[in-house]
């Protein structure tokens, strides 16, 4: 490029330079030469032009050469005090007592002190700014002065000193020659570098460590102070199976000398000697031993026992250490196995004791299962033996008050007839018992209707509350629940005649209360209330509360069967009772809402229609083997007008009927008839002749069995006593067919 006679890239004083030149030059033209035409002026005037553009040039080359001045002495400043500080930063630095480097953060070295490395000789010489860090560290691994860890070698140590330089901080402990300890930490800069710090704590290493073989030496006394107090034998065993601890139990159940418990002694040695003086359960175990002390790998927790004479047993435990090595222990258990022994012996002899016991327990069973059929035989006796002669008397003394009409005689006919109810009463409470502690009172349970049950008990025992002036109140229901039919109405009739019984004024009320799947059936009395130490001995026999009350209102036997029939159908019983306020006896029972009301078994209906239907010329054939009650039922039935043909047994039935020539009207048949025959046999095989004869079954026996085998056969059953009322009713329902 053509810049004319100034080059703009020169420096201010070259362009001054040639400027004086051209102006000298020019001058010297001006001086020389004449030019007419005005050529000499026009230069002059150019000179001076150029001489004003030197000086302009030359003032601003020293203005720039003043700055150029005070940028080397402030540049000249900055390097004394940054020298300044780098020798007070040097200076610091050694003065620190730890090693100190600073890696940049392409980790090359910037500066260290002199501590840094020092415990390296062969490597401190080299330490000098711009070394790498990877060959500091490759350095490192192989100094001479480096105690490497066991298992490590130079290589594997330099790579993971590098693995560890990753980590944004380090800090380990390096071991140097001499047993020399360094502390190394690492820290990063903000701008990626890197601070290394080597802190000298040989005093801490070794302090630390004279402690630890201080702690190590009491815990030594410790653990052999407690191995003395341990009742068992214990001997420690190292990795090469020499003996490194013992106490002296083991010396004294091994009976080994003390000269044999050496420390270092082989475990072969010890076992040979304790070989020849034990033996083992089992003949297996002793070869077992010395396999498991060979096989120092990975033993298993080996247990055995051996015997030392005859009386002394000693349970072996042996257990492998973190160290390989391994603990034996030794217990003394032979008052153990003696005891076992004694135990094995005594349960030999009490198997035979209890085989004997077992024996008699059979004998008495059987005793008392006799006993107990003779129980029931007498029961079954005592309810046919003693209900008969007492029908009989109900009958007899029922077919005399029509007759006599004289006001003294009725009124003892009428005590007479009471005093035989109330005796039919005691006897089949008796009976209940007796069937309800006996187990044999057997069971039907099924949907039972409340509401008709309770109307039943209403008709029934109204008129007693009526007569003594109480408010007798049944509240509505249509529950129906799972219950036996029997037992149910024998319960609630037993609690509401006794809160009748002893409710002096004031009311009775009867109802039932839901209770989730449950109905409560409740019955409230105004009575006397029974006091808290009471309440537990009125379920008990013949227990009554209030001694005025008569005998024959009763002998205390209601709320006796009233318990056992609960408790045999789980129908939780419950009383509550306030002296002077009244009583609440309340009877839990489950509900079966699914089902629809079902009607209570057909002996359970009462009789209570008030029609009267003519009984004249009715045939009734009679077969009873008692002659009185037989008597005293033909003369109830002739009353009633009915023609009445009493037999002794079937075939007097039989022969009468074929001298006659007719068919009975009904039949009343005595169930236990002479020579076992029965009189539901009886009934069947005359309906077989005669057709489908209305009958009814008097006995007894108020087993739910013989009631189920009467509703089978279509027949009426009447218990014994009989009542003149019901057997009317069967006739006269007979008669309505």
């Amino acid at each position: 490029m053509d810049y004319g006679l100034i080059n703009p890239d020169d420096t201010l004083e070259r362009q001054n330079e040639k400027l004086l030149k051209i102006v000298t030059t020019l001058m010297r033209r001006v001086e020389k030469g004449v030019d007419a035409s005005g050529v000499a002026y026009a230069q002059f005037q150019r000179a001076v032009m150029l001489e004003d553009e030197v000086r302009s040039r030359t003032h601003d080359l020293e203005r720039a050469l003043d700055l150029l001045n005070e940028s080397n002495a402030r540049l000249a400043r900055a390097n004394a005090e940054t020298e300044t500080a780098r020798v007070n930063l040097a200076n610091a630095l050694e003065t620190v007592q730890e090693g100190f480097a600073l890696f940049d953060a392409e980790d090359v070295l910037v500066m260290c002190n002199s501590r840094f490395g020092l415990h390296l000789r062969d490597v401190h010489p080299h330490l000098k700014a711009g070394l790498h860090f990877e060959t500091y560290v490759q350095m490192v691994s192989t100094s001479r002065y480096l105690d490497l860890p066991e298992g490590q070698n130079a290589h594997t140590w330099a790579a993971l000193r590098l693995e560890r330089h990753k980590d944004n901080h380090v800090a380990f402990n390096v071991c140097m020659a001499g047993d020399f300890w360094l502390q190394v930490s690492e820290h990063r800069t903000p701008d990626g570098g890197t601070v290394i710090l080597q802190t000298d704590i040989t005093d801490m290493v070794l302090l630390e460590r004279q402690e630890r073989e201080r702690l190590l030496d009491g815990q030594a006394r410790l653990i052999r102070a407690t191995l003395e107090h341990l009742n068992q034998g214990i001997c420690i065993f190292d990795h090469q199976n020499r003996l490194i601890g013992w106490n002296q139990r083991a010396g004294e159940l091994l009976t080994i000398p003390a000269r044999l418990f050496q420390l270092g002694s082989g475990f072969a040695a010890l076992y040979k000697h304790i070989r020849a003086k034990v033996s083992f359960a089992d003949s297996s175990v002793a070869h077992q031993i010395e396999e498991w002390v060979q096989d120092g790998a990975t033993r298993a927790p080996l247990s055995f026992e051996i015997m030392i004479g005859r009386e002394r047993t000693l349970a072996a435990f042996a257990q492998q250490m973190p160290n390989e090595g391994f603990v034996i222990s030794f217990t003394d258990v032979s008052a153990e196995r003696a005891a076992v022994r004694a135990m094995s012996e005594v349960n030999e002899t009490l198997e035979q004791r209890v085989a004997e016991r077992t024996l008699e327990l059979e004998d008495a069973l059987r005793e008392a299962e006799r006993a107990n059929a003779s129980k029931s035989r007498f029961v079954a006796a005592a309810s046919h033996d003693l209900l008969q002669p007492l029908s009989a008397a109900k009958l007899f003394v029922a077919s005399l008050e029509s007759e006599i009409d004289a006001p003294e005689l009725n009124e003892r006919i009428s005590k007479a007839c009471n005093a035989l109810m109330s005796a039919e009463a005691i006897l089949n409470a008796l009976l209940d018992i007796s069937k309800l502690d006996s187990g044999r009172a057997a069971l039907h349970v099924g949907p039972v209707s409340l509401e008709k049950l309770l109307e039943q008990l209403r008709d029934e025992l109204g008129p007693l509350a009526e007569k003594k002036g109480l408010q007798f109140r049944m509240v509505p229901t249509c529950a129906i629940v799972d219950s036996d039919a029997s037992y149910l109405r024998r319960i609630l009739q037993n609690l509401i005649s006794n809160a009748i019984r002893y409710t002096v004024k004031g009311k009775v009320l009867v109802g039932v209360r839901k209770r989730g799947d449950k109905r409560i059936v409740e019955v409230w009395d105004t009575g006397p209330g029974i006091p808290e130490h009471e309440q537990g001995r009125i379920f008990d026999e013949f227990q009554r509360l209030n001694a005025s009350v008569s005998a024959a209102d009763g002998m205390g036997l209601g709320l006796a069967i009233v318990e056992r029939a609960c408790r045999l159908l789980k129908h939780p019983l419950r009383l509550h009772s306030e002296l002077g306020r009244g009583t609440l006896f309340s009877v839990e029972l489950p509900c079966t809402p699914d089902l629809p009301k079902c009607d209570l078994p057909q002996d359970l209906i009462l009789l209570g229609r008030q029609k009267r239907l003519s009984l004249e010329h009715h045939i009734v054939l009679l077969i009873e083997n008692d002659s009185n009650l037989r008597s005293a039922i033909s003369i109830t039935l002739e009353k009633w007008g009915v023609d009445v043909l009493p037999c002794a047994n079937e075939a007097e039935a039989t022969s009468v009927l074929q001298e006659l020539d007719i068919a009975p009207d009904a039949i009343i048949a005595d169930y236990q008839l002479d020579a076992g025959i029965l009189g539901t046999d009886v009934v069947e095989r005359l309906r077989e002749r005669y057709g489908k004869v209305p009958a009814c079954i008097i006995s007894a026996n108020r087993s739910p069995l013989l009631a189920e085998q009467c509703r089978s056969l279509g027949a009426a059953l009447h218990h014994k006593p009989l009542n003149p009322l019901e057997l009317r009713e069967f006739l006269e329902d007979a008669a309505s067919r």
